[in-house]
């Protein structure tokens, strides 16, 4: 059981540890720039194109964490003032205007990604295709749908009324 649940986290955090590891990935050649750019004067004429595809991997990695741990952006204030029959109905409309433009821009980006497989378009240095960077895109909206509604079945609550319930 015990080996069983430990796959389980790992596949349940997967987006985290994607978003961990690439930021690593980031932070180290980022240093590494600078290191060799003003200590050895042999900068990395690639190293714009890799932080570039790092960044968008991060906030798309880290998307679905965000969902999961309350941290999505949030007008709380507008929220508490209805009565708790409000609440009710506004959640059943944040929900589907939630899964609506998610679904949305998952469908946007499956025909961004298209261009990019259709046109062969690839960063100028390291010939990166644009559809490995912007790939993860269409996974992160899968990932945001399944991440929100798990919130919301949890129960989880933003850090700003955890702290206010302290």
């Amino acid at each position: 059981m015990k080996g069983n649940s430990k796959i389980r986290s790992v596949l349940g955090n997967i987006d985290t540890i994607i978003a961990c590891v690439v930021l690593a990935v980031l932070v180290v050649l980022t240093f590494a720039g600078v290191i060799f750019r003003y200590v050895m004067s042999q900068p990395f004429t690639w190293l714009e194109e890799v932080q570039t595809s790092c960044m968008v991997w991060i906030v798309f990695a880290a998307a679905g964490p965000a969902f999961r741990a309350g941290n999505q952006v949030a007008i709380e204030m507008v929220y508490d003032m209805f009565p708790n029959v409000g609440k009710k109905v506004l959640n059943i409309f944040i929900s589907v205007v939630v899964v609506v433009v998610l679904a949305y821009l998952f469908y946007q980006s499956i025909g961004f990604i298209n261009i990019f497989l259709q046109s062969g378009r690839s960063t100028p240095m390291l010939k990166i295709p644009y559809w490995l960077i912007y790939g993860i895109a269409p996974l992160s909206y899968i990932d945001m749908v399944i991440c929100y509604f798990w919130s919301l079945k949890k129960g989880v609550k933003s850090e700003a009324k955890e702290a206010l319930e302290v």
